[in-house]
């Protein structure tokens, strides 16, 4: 069974001299998400390279947040292997699956797809969404690294974590691509039935990417806040998708790049 860590030896380098020792890294292994359509073939939909564990939840997310599906009730049946899950659909996806096939390594989550006009998932627009006072916004990571539990062991993953607009964590995710760490947490919604996630916050460990905003946007997710910084196609994304962005989550402030009106910023 894939493990989320794995053991390695390595030569660490003290002031008192160099030694061998244990040491545990965080996993990074293929997995190849497949569709089975309704009395049709399977058909390959993505690889991704991702640290092992709720594998199912990643499968599904991806398929949410690539636009395929549209929620948990879509999915009649998932089956795990070692390297691959396949879900089964009840009905015809909402889009192609060929047309969203691409290759996505751990720090891109678009990277392989076939033209410009792929990246774009479309999506219902955003409802007015939660304000969420200021105290709490910049309180959020510290709140996500208290579910990191394999970042304490290696050192190496990314977070990802939904939270109410008072600051509860409603679930958490790790792995080594920033992407995976979202679509589990989308994935685990979509399995549960609470799609979309029209009241709650979107919080991640590191910088925010296109793909980081367009998959808050495709779950509802209309707050987004960030340890690092945005890119200035998240900003834009995040501007014409009705995001509000925030970065710079640290340390007790925060920068707001678009839709500021959800931050209440006298509490």
């Amino acid at each position: 069974m894939n493990r989320p860590t794995t053991s390695v030896q390595v030569v660490a380098l003290r002031p008192e001299g160099p030694f061998e020792r244990p040491d545990r890294v965080v996993t990074e292994e293929p997995l190849q998400v497949r569709l089975s359509l309704p009395g049709g073939p399977e058909v390959d939909v993505a690889v991704t390279l991702r640290t092992p564990g709720n594998d199912t939840e990643l499968a599904v997310g991806l398929l949410v947040t690539e636009g395929i599906i549209t929620s948990g009730t879509d999915v009649a049946a998932v089956r795990v292997g070692t390297d691959a899950v396949t879900v089964a659909l009840r009905g015809e996806p909402a889009s192609p699956p060929a047309q969203r096939r691409f290759v996505a390594s751990a720090s891109c989550g678009t990277c392989g797809k076939a033209s410009v006009d792929d990246l774009e998932v479309a999506g219902p627009p955003l409802g007015p969404g939660p304000v969420v006072p200021r105290s709490v916004l910049v309180d959020l990571p510290e709140r996500l690294r208290g579910g990191q539990r394999l970042f304490d062991r290696t050192g190496g993953l990314h977070a990802a974590g939904r939270f109410t607009a008072a600051g509860e964590a409603q679930a958490v995710r790790e792995d080594v691509g920033r992407h995976n760490a979202v679509d589990k947490v989308v994935g685990a919604a979509a399995l549960a039935g609470e799609l979309p996630l029209t009241e709650e916050v979107l919080v991640v460990s590191g910088r925010v990417s296109f793909e980081i905003v367009q998959k808050a946007a495709v779950a509802g997710l209309a707050v987004l806040a960030a340890v690092s910084a945005p890119s200035s196609l998240a900003v834009s994304a995040a501007r014409r998708r009705g995001v509000t962005l925030v970065g710079f989550v640290r340390d007790g402030t925060a920068n707001v790049y678009t839709h500021p009106e959800r931050i209440d910023l006298d509490r």
